[in-house]
């Protein structure tokens, strides 16, 4: 792949929720893309519209072991490198906790040594995970945090701080230019319905006619933002010039609650399923809202989509997928021939 005029830019987790539609902003910006990912929880399916794509380029590739030999080439002048690779939902973390650590330590220590040998911008996809189930409210960047380090979330929480702590040792060294983004609770087109975040599973279970899962007693909060504001921010802060700070919060500041959630989607879909409740998981954080001051003020990024508008976009997309999938299951089977059996 040539530069050619646009920047080369490496998106790690290119085939997942955030991942593509980031791939899509940077295209439409005129850059080569390339995106790495091992499809653990990224989908082909999100990059299926980039296909004949020219300025765009696909990796199945895992970040925790040797990056592939072309990126680390000569001819191959990567300007940017944003790693966005590490499954983000608890479920899909914690089915295999062991990989989601190393993806966090060694994917992010692979991903800096690249952008340090190629001398490329080196932005972390960061969590507000890494404050925990927080004691200040909301969450500034400055807050350190309140994390179980044994829990069974850990493997999340702690490999992203340790991310963190990488990256910025790898900057106060000056081997590289770097920008860390947390994200807070992001919504959209293309999540994956099994991911167990309370948006997918509220609309998911609202089409489909089942209970409404909710975990605790529903009054414990999220900041939901729509994930096109999400990558607006992502490209302003990795093309921020001058020293940052430090983190930058990324996420909705409009509080909501997880039962106030449900509502609003029982009735934008028009559902008759009930709500049921479980108990509330293990060191599930109680509250959750987004200090932007600083995203405000270095970027001038503040979150333009409303909630209405957002969940009405993103409802629609969960429906054809549905219809996609009935469609399927009454496809009937297609035989051509014997199968030899060896």
């Amino acid at each position: 792949m040539k530069n050619g005029k646009g920047k080369l830019v490496l998106v790690a987790g290119g085939a997942g929720f955030l991942g593509s539609h980031l791939c899509d902003a940077l295209l439409s910006e005129g850059a080569h893309v390339i995106a790495l990912d091992n499809l653990q929880t990224g989908r082909k399916q999100n990059l299926r519209h980039l296909e004949r794509e020219p300025r765009f380029d696909f990796i199945d590739s895992d970040v925790i072991k040797p990056l592939p030999a072309r990126l680390r080439t000569k001819r191959m002048k990567i300007d940017e490198i944003f790693n966005l690779a590490c499954a983000a939902s608890p479920p899909h973390y914690q089915a295999n906790p062991e990989h989601t650590m190393l993806t966090s330590v060694v994917g992010t220590h692979n991903l800096l040594s690249l952008a340090e040998t190629t001398g490329s911008r080196f932005f972390l996809a960061s969590t507000s995970e890494i404050y925990g189930d927080p004691e200040v409210h909301p969450q500034p960047e400055s807050y350190w945090g309140n994390v179980n380090p044994t829990g069974p979330r850990a493997c999340y929480d702690e490999g992203k701080r340790a991310a963190e702590t990488l990256t910025f040792d790898f900057e106060r060294s000056g081997r590289v230019d770097i920008r860390v983004a947390r994200i807070f609770n992001t919504y959209g087109p293309r999540m994956r319905s099994d991911d167990g975040r309370v948006v997918s599973n509220v609309i998911c279970q609202a089409l489909a006619g089942d209970d409404i899962t909710i975990y605790g007693d529903g009054s414990q909060t999220r900041s939901f933002c729509y994930v096109s504001d999400l990558v607006d921010g992502f490209l302003r802060l990795m093309a921020y010039e001058g020293k940052l700070p430090g983190a930058v919060n990324l996420g909705n500041p409009v509080e909501l609650t997880v039962g106030d959630l449900a509502n609003r989607v029982l009735a934008m879909t028009g559902s008759s399923s009930r709500v049921v409740r479980h108990p509330l998981p293990t060191d599930d954080p109680r509250r959750r809202r987004p200090d932007i001051s600083r995203a405000r003020q270095l970027l001038g990024w503040n979150p333009a989509t409303p909630l209405e508008a957002g969940l009405h976009t993103t409802i629609a997309w969960f429906a054809g997928e549905q219809e996609n999938v009935d469609k399927a299951s009454r496809m009937p089977a297609v035989v051509t021939g014997a199968v030899p059996v060896s």
